[in-house]
């Protein structure tokens, strides 16, 4: 699918509101073991306390980590940029800086079990993983919310493998007709290619949070939900996306394997692994 030159990798997990939120530290680092021929370059992560503001854990921290970030993309430059964390939270730098220079012609395809479509109204526990998309289409802390040449507009978001929300983000989704492909659809790849390609993209940003695949298939979930995605099926969905439109960005999120993992865990490898 992808053999990138560098990795960025983003040890961030204070934006989860999991217990087990530390591992995905340590899961960014694993996951860059997918791209073995890749420089890695990792993002400088303040670790240390956070406070609440604007209906959000940790805000400094999180902002803080997302222009560190940002400044990292902006050097590097180009598309293709593949970044792995840590939590959803390091999406936000990336896929800016992507529609920045992509504007209307970048779609964004979503793969996670979640849509992390809530606000800090809306959000039942205040963590910012499940805030990131929606703060991305400019509804959200006013200190994470891009500029608005940086915004993602509802139009040019896809939905992928998405079957667990709170009601607000159902609401949501369905107020801004944003489109959604089920698991069942991502058995073969023609069902979301139809989706992109209804967008009017020329180009694509793929979050994958691990957790869009089904528990059966990987461990290492920090809130697995059943009914996900088999690698292999998801695999074929990566690889075709690719080679109709330019990649602009890969992001890989929260795996939380136990202190010590060395591998990926092998359903990740089908997944990305050449």
């Amino acid at each position: 699918m992808i053999d990138p030159r560098r990795v960025l990798v983003v040890p961030q997990w204070k934006g989860s509101g999991s217990a087990q939120a530390r591992l995905v530290a340590g899961g960014a680092d694993v996951l860059a073991g997918l791209f073995p021929g890749a420089a890695r370059t990792v993002a400088d992560i303040d670790a240390g306390p956070g406070d609440f503001a604007q209906g959000v854990r940790h805000l400094n921290v999180l902002a803080a980590a997302r222009d560190a970030v940002v400044d990292i993309v902006r050097e590097w430059g180009a598309d293709g940029v593949v970044t792995v964390g840590g939590d959803c939270a390091i999406e936000l730098g990336p896929i800016a800086q992507a529609v920045a220079r992509h504007g209307d012609k970048l779609t964004v395809v979503w793969f996670d079990a979640h849509p992390d479509l809530n606000s800090p109204q809306t959000s039942p526990s205040g963590a910012f993983h499940g805030m990131v998309l929606r703060t991305l289409l400019g509804d959200g802390p006013a200190a994470l919310v891009p500029p608005p040449e940086q915004r993602l507009h509802p139009g040019k978001l896809v939905l992928a493998g998405v079957r667990s929300w709170d009601p607000p983000e159902r609401e949501f989704i369905a107020d801004n007709a944003i489109r959604w492909v089920p698991v069942r659809q991502l058995q073969d790849p023609a069902a979301l290619l139809a989706a992109v390609t209804a967008t009017g993209a020329d180009s694509v940003y793929l979050h994958v949070d691990v957790d869009v695949l089904d528990p059966v298939h990987v461990s290492g979930l920090l809130y697995p939900e059943p009914g996900g995605a088999h690698p292999q099926r998801l695999r074929a969905v990566l690889d075709a996306l690719t080679e109709r439109f330019t990649l602009a960005g890969l992001g890989i999120t929260e795996y939380s394997p136990p202190p010590g993992t060395a591998r990926p865990d092998p359903g990740l490898r089908a997944l990305f692994a050449d």
